[in-house]
């Protein structure tokens, strides 16, 4: 897997995925058009000061609420490389895996990492670096199957390269 490198976009706990991706824009199955609404009700600036390779972090039970693939889709699709939590929601877990977005569980960085901060991302060792400030964390890296679907861009491509 290669390695992340953005800015921060931080948010605190129980951000769920009416936040991400509000309901009331899931008539579309279009990835791009998602995107556009990624992130508005709680921060209406995200999709204009994203760029790609940016990273989220975030507090404890990312991804909670209901069990919507279009949240981890429009948070790939606007660019985030990765996102740090203390903790996510299961569901939320398993859609981002699916779809290929990466997500580690950090408690201390999580904590430590400021909005604004550049950081990097260490897939394959789980070492996650606060470039601003100068400290490194250590995630658990993700088991190879799982280093795989994301290198693949997801689940399914995963399935359709090992056919």
């Amino acid at each position: 897997m290669n390695n992340a490198r953005g800015t921060v976009f931080k948010y605190n706990d129980n951000v769920d995925t009416d936040v991400i991706i509000p309901a009331r824009y899931l008539n579309t199955p279009d990835a791009k058009e998602l995107a556009k609404h990624c992130m508005e009700d709680i921060d209406p600036e995200f999709v204009n000061n994203a760029n790609p390779g940016d990273i989220i972090v975030a507090g404890w039970n990312f991804g909670c609420g209901s069990s919507r693939e279009h949240a981890p889709l429009a948070i790939k699709t606007v660019g985030i490389s990765a996102v740090i939590a203390k903790s996510f929601a299961r569901i939320f877990y398993r859609n981002a895996i699916n779809i290929g977005l990466p997500i580690l569980e950090c408690e201390a960085a999580a904590e430590a990492i400021e909005n604004g901060d550049e950081v990097e991302v260490n897939f394959d060792e789980g070492t996650i670096t606060n470039l601003t400030k100068g400290e490194t964390y250590q995630a658990e890296p993700f088991p190879a199957f799982i280093q795989e679907i994301i290198a693949a861009g997801g689940l399914l491509p995963s399935l359709r390269r090992n056919a």
